[in-house]
């Protein structure tokens, strides 16, 4: 007799990805982090002074997967739209896509400075909601690999 087991949901399908960058005067510079299926990817590219590009990857437990989905669940950006923010410029672009249970959402915006510039926009809530949940994400991640890797280019 088969019997279904109840879905561990750290497990359920969850994905985050985030992206920030332009390209300008020292080429394409950029910052990403991806999580999916336990898998943690970030990627730091600076070409100023010469910087190499700096890619990390670690697996992590499922309290990693359950503590993103917190922040995502709570700052409940699945209810926002992005048709009223910023759009990219030459400053660049920011980007996150998320994948959490029956909901894919995907958003993209020019690079933030500050809150002024979450102020000045035409939907200054959603934005606002966006810019606190990605200033979290990064918090996380950043110390997470800081925890598990000296983050310094070799030369």
């Amino acid at each position: 007799m088969w019997v279904a087991t109840p879905i561990n949901p750290a497990y359920s399908p969850f994905y985050l990805r985030y992206y920030s960058g332009h390209s300008g005067k020292y080429g394409h510079e950029f910052l990403e982090f991806e999580y999916t299926r336990g898998r943690l990817r970030y990627a730091n590219n600076s070409n100023y002074r010469n910087d190499d590009l700096i890619r990390k990857e670690l697996w992590v437990g499922p309290l990693l997967a359950t503590q993103l989905k917190k922040l995502v669940n709570d700052a409940e950006i699945v209810k926002e739209n992005d048709v009223n923010w910023p759009k990219r410029n030459v400053n660049g672009r920011q980007e996150l896509e998320i994948k959490l249970n029956n909901d894919h959402i995907s958003f993209e915006t020019c690079k933030l400075g500050s809150l002024v510039d979450v102020q000045d926009s035409d939907d200054p809530e959603g934005l606002r909601v966006f810019y606190y949940l990605i200033q979290d994400l990064k918090c996380l991640i950043f110390s997470l690999i800081s925890l598990h890797f000296k983050i310094k280019p070799i030369q």
